[in-house]
């Protein structure tokens, strides 16, 4: 009886082996047609990108204005409305990509703007207070980058945990 019960569990190891190494079916799966370089038609559609994976922007170098002196309370008023212009042209889809430079130099920033010329990105520049009140300049310049560019904005929505 004893070496009954100890073969019992033996039994049952082996037994569960046994199934567990027998042919299992497997699924079968099915993906769409991909190119092999990985060509997104839809995607390219999406961003506006050429044959190239690029797209035509224009970039804006904000650069210190003539007219800087202002009490430290205004400016911290127009860099808020600064700012909140920044966040209404994203959002319209007008604004790529935007940020300043990290030294005190001439060259303040940049803006990337998804417009087809120079004077459509002009009028937006034109809306922004800082600009209005000559603390920033604004020179712009057409350029092409990828079109994957495009999809910073929704990338940063999902990355930002706190706003500025």
């Amino acid at each position: 009886m004893k070496n009954s019960l100890f073969y019992l569990p033996l039994i049952g190891i082996l037994f569960c082996l046994i199934i567990a190494c027998q042919p299992q079916e497997k699924p079968e799966i099915t993906t769409p047609e991909v190119p092999t370089n990985g060509f997104d038609a839809a995607l390219a559609k999406k961003l506006g990108a050429d044959d190239y994976g690029m797209h035509k922007y224009v970039m804006a170098f904000l650069k210190a204005g003539p007219n800087r002196d202002q009490d430290s309370l205004e400016a911290e008023r127009l860099q808020r409305a600064h700012m909140d212009n920044i966040n209404r042209l994203a959002e319209e889809g007008k604004l790529v990509v935007a940020g300043p430079f990290m030294d005190d130099g001439e060259f303040r920033g940049i803006y990337v703007f998804d417009v087809e010329t120079i004077e459509e990105a002009k009028a937006l520049t034109e809306t922004d207070p800082a600009i209005k009140a000559g603390r920033l300049v604004m020179e712009l310049h057409p350029w092409y980058c990828s079109a994957a560019l495009m999809q910073v904005n929704e990338v940063h929505k999902r990355i930002t945990k706190e706003e500025i």
